[in-house]
């Protein structure tokens, strides 16, 4: 009997209808390469973008979507003359990021939004049960114990983009009756791993973006530098795997090419490994269950010789620690460090403060903000809005 294959199977079904939320970003841009090398599976019905007009035009040109909404709402009149010869509805501000999650022709939504900024828009997404392919960390981390209830209640999968959660996912097929002992999620360790902690006081955000492995947004590079990202990561995992912080080690593995493993109760490891490029994470959400062909470099083991591991230094990144420490008091604390992270991060960028004054921000800021364990989006609201006021206080 012939054996039948993924791709004849998908390509007797109709595509799939994306809303990219942040399609002028790093995950948004390499989402729409995924569909450039597969048109007949997915289409790109909905383009979001937050200030970069001109990229949303290009792509929206390109990709004929149904409607585009430009954040920045002084740049409405600009998107919609650009795109008056085409039947492509154009929309502005936050409110319409929620909006567009809505329309019944969309079948899964990217979240690709960083920050805070996304939340809002997942939640109205998966309350519109659409499928959700998480790129923006930050919604679990500030929101996990909310996020994970309502998709239980509307029975939305939430299918992780990041390309260590997404090695995770892949290790655990096949073993839904298997407890998990331990979660080891890999970190490049930035472009700082082997900086002392005095050299660590004079970098700069020139340096701290040149990220040795991946491309990615400004932000989430920084955040990489500190090894915040990882920190989050780690809070993210425990909400999509249901693993204690506890049991979830970080290891330094500056190859990325174990993009992170899962151990089981018999000792046995499993783990994805791939070139770094996140296109592979991207099409594995896009396609679940599914795997396709994609143009990616291919691992050249006799190339690469050998692969190295070590613990992070939570002394010289207090980054990790903090978020460890977050994940363990729970409630709004994660919400604190997310936003005091945020306007720190910003200031760096800015040069307005130092690299370690990134970690003293953070830690100050949620000394000064009261603990709530109320689990609702207006205590998050609230929550971040002291939380950045606080900390930009601390930079003045």
């Amino acid at each position: 009997m012939k054996r039948e294959t993924h791709t004849s199977r998908h390509q007797e079904t109709k595509p799939r209808q994306l809303a990219i939320l942040g399609s002028t970003g790093s995950i948004g841009t390499q989402t729409l390469d995924v569909i450039r090398q597969h048109p007949d599976q997915f289409e790109a019905r909905v383009l979001t973008a937050g200030d970069n007009a001109d990229l949303l035009i290009r792509q929206a040109r390109e990709f004929m979507p149904d409607a585009v909404v430009i954040a920045n709402e002084d740049k409405y009149v600009m998107v919609c003359e650009a795109l008056a010869d085409l039947p492509i509805k154009v929309y502005a501000g936050a409110e319409a990021l929620c909006g567009v999650v809505e329309m019944p022709s969309i079948n899964i939504v990217v979240a690709a939004l960083v920050g805070f900024a996304g939340l809002p828009s997942t939640i109205r997404a998966i309350e519109a049960r659409k499928t959700i392919a998480l790129a923006n960390k930050e919604t679990l981390v500030v929101a996990g114990a909310l996020i994970t209830s309502l998709a239980v209640a509307n029975r939305v999968p939430i299918l992780p983009v990041d390309s260590e959660h997404s090695a995770i996912f892949q290790s655990l097929a096949g073993e839904t009756q298997n407890p998990i002992e331990k979660i080891l999620l890999t970190a490049s360790g930035g472009p700082f791993r082997n900086h002392t902690s005095d050299e660590l006081k004079s970098v700069t955000a020139a340096q701290a973006l040149q990220h040795p492995n991946w491309e990615m947004g400004a932000k989430i590079t920084i955040d990489s530098a500190t090894m915040m990202n990882k920190g989050f990561e780690m809070i993210e995992a425990q909400w999509l795997f249901g693993v204690a912080p506890k049991n979830i080690e970080v290891l330094i593995h500056p190859e990325s090419i174990i993009h992170s493993a899962v151990q089981f109760a018999d000792g046995s490891v499993k783990a994805q490994m791939a070139m770094p490029d996140m296109r592979l994470p991207i099409q594995y959400a896009l396609a679940y269950p599914q795997r396709l062909t994609l143009n990616i470099e291919r691992i050249n083991f006799y190339e690469l010789g050998a692969m190295h591991f070590a613990q992070p230094d939570t002394e010289r990144f207090r980054c990790l620690a903090i978020a460890y420490e977050a994940a363990a008091r729970g409630g709004n604390v994660p919400c604190v460090v997310n936003a005091a992270n945020e306007v720190a991060n910003l200031a760096f960028r800015q040069g307005k403060i130092s690299f370690p004054r990134i970690a003293q921000i953070i830690d100050e800021t949620t000394a000064k903000v009261p603990f709530s364990n109320e689990a609702t989006l207006e205590c998050f609201l609230e929550t971040d809005r002291e939380a950045r006021i606080v900390a930009q206080a601390l930079i003045s």
